[in-house]
């Protein structure tokens, strides 16, 4: 069975920095997409960040240059780095992962068929 476990939401004030982990169990991710999606309040679940087997890596236009996305293969692991965060990072933070081997990181939901519980990030002013 597969799972993958988010850890490091937190509360924290604007322009902190947290790190977000999804380590995965029951299979390798070593060769996939991995990628974290966020949910907030009223709001539909929308893309942050994505790396593929290539150690690619993509980011939605209103996270670039403060956040990072990589991977520890060794460990199955992906890693969120979220710094100078604003109070609409407020959210709950997703890990997913594609079952199929691609390069291609897309940043539709449906794209991925492995998803973590999720972890609230909350950013105050």
């Amino acid at each position: 069975q597969v799972q993958l476990v988010e850890s490091g939401g937190g509360l924290v004030q604007a322009g902190d920095s947290l790190r977000l982990s999804c380590t995965a169990s029951g299979r390798t991710f070593i060769a996939s997409v991995m990628v974290w999606f966020r949910q907030a309040p009223g709001k539909e679940r929308e893309f942050v960040a994505g790396i593929n087997g290539k150690n690619n890596t993509y980011f939605t236009d209103s996270v670039k240059g403060r956040f990072t996305i990589s991977r520890d293969n060794a460990k199955n692991t992906v890693y969120l780095q979220a710094n100078s965060l604003k109070p609409e990072d407020t959210a709950v933070y997703y890990c997913a992962a594609a079952s199929r081997f691609s390069n291609f990181v897309s940043a539709s939901a449906v794209a991925y068929d492995y998803w973590g519980q999720g972890t609230q990030v909350t950013v105050s002013s």
